[in-house]
C-alpha cells in the first residue's frame, strides 16, 4: 500500500476589505475506491460548517462575515492508497449520469465522435476512448479555462485534465452509459503536478464504477486520491462560492503531495506505464 501526504492550499487576496463570503469546499477525501483516509485537517480564517451533498461528498461551508482581505484555506492529511476497489453503488439514480450539462454539452463534432466508437464494456475500452480522446485534443496547459465546455475543447484540439474528462464523459453519455467526473490528487515521482488533478467514472453493468485517468490513459491506481464526484466540474471543484465586496481578487493555489514508501510509488508508476 501507498501511503501519500497532502497538502493543499488556497490563498486569496482582495484589494479592498471582504464585507462577506460563502465559499463550498469539496476538500475532504473519504474511505472506499482503494483508498483510506488515516488523518485529514481543514484549517481556515472563518466559520466552517460539515455537510454532504447528493452525491455523497463531504462538503464544508466556509462564511467570513468580517473586513477580512484575506482568505486563506489549507487541507491536510494523510492517506493510504493501493487496496483492492469493492464494488462502489452510486448515492444517486444511474439515470441521472446520463444527463448532459453545459460543461459537458454535445455537439455535432461530439456525437460523430461517439458514433464512431462502440459502447466500452469493460476498462480496456474505456481506455480505448481515451487514447482516441488524447489523439484529437493533446494536454496542454493553459489553453482552456474551468469554463470551456467538451464541446469547445474537442473543436480546439487541445486541453488540460478538466477538459479531458468532459469529453470522456460526453462520449459516454451518447453511448447510453453513465458516467462522472471526479477531482482529487495525482502523485508523481517528479513532483511535476503540483496542482489539483481530474479524471471520470463510467458505469460498467459488470464491474461497477470504473476510473480512469482520461489524460494518462490508464486506470487509477495508487498514484491517486479522489475528493470528490459530480456531474462535470462544477459539482466536483475543490473550492468554489460568491463574495460581497473585496474589489480585485487574487487566488494562488499550492498542492504538495509526497509518498511516505517512494521506492513503493516508483513500482507502481511503472505499472501504470505498461
Amino acid at each position: 500500500m501507498m501511503q501519500l501526504t497532502i497538502e493543499h492550499t488556497t490563498h486569496y487576496q482582495y484589494s479592498e476589505p471582504l464585507l462577506y463570503s460563502i465559499q463550498q469546499l469539496r476538500l475532504t477525501p473519504q474511505d472506499g475506491f482503494g483508498q483510506k483516509v488515516k488523518h485529514w485537517t481543514i484549517l481556515v480564517n472563518g466559520q466552517l460548517f460539515q455537510y454532504q451533498d447528493a452525491h455523497g461528498n463531504v462538503m464544508h461551508q466556509v462564511v467570513v462575515d468580517s473586513n477580512h482581505q484575506e482568505l486563506k484555506i489549507v487541507a491536510k492529511g494523510e492517506v493510504e492508497t493501493g487496496f483492492a476497489h469493492d464494488r462502489q453503488d452510486s448515492e444517486l439514480p444511474l439515470q441521472v449520469y446520463l444527463r448532459h450539462t453545459r460543461l459537458t454539452d454535445t455537439s455535432q463534432q461530439l456525437v460523430q465522435f461517439a458514433q464512431s466508437l462502440q459502447a466500452p464494456k469493460n476498462l480496456q475500452d474505456l481506455l480505448a476512448i481515451s487514447r482516441r480522446i488524447i489523439q484529437q485534443v493533446p494536454y496542454q496547459k493553459g489553453s482552456t479555462e474551468v469554463y470551456t465546455t467538451a464541446s469547445e475543447a474537442l473543436a480546439t484540439g487541445k486541453g488540460v485534465c478538466q477538459d479531458h474528462a468532459h469529453i470522456f464523459i460526453s462520449l459516454c453519455r451518447l453511448l447510453d452509459v453513465p458516467a462522472r467526473y471526479v477531482s482529487g490528487y495525482l502523485y508523481t515521482q517528479d513532483g511535476h503536478l503540483l496542482e489539483s488533478h481530474a479524471w471520470a467514472d463510467a458505469w460498467i453493468e459488470q464491474l461497477g464504477w470504473v476510473s480512469v485517468d482520461v489524460s494518462n490513459c490508464s486506470h487509477i491506481n495508487g498514484s491517486h486520491v479522489r475528493l470528490a464526484t459530480g456531474l462535470d466540474y462544477h459539482d466536483a471543484c475543490p473550492v468554489s462560492g460568491i463574495r460581497v465586496g473585496g474589489g480585485d481578487e487574487q487566488m494562488q493555489a499550492q498542492v504538495h503531495v509526497n509518498s511516505l514508501n517512494p521506492g513503493l510509488a516508483a513500482q507502481m508508476a511503472q505499472s501504470q506505464q505498461q
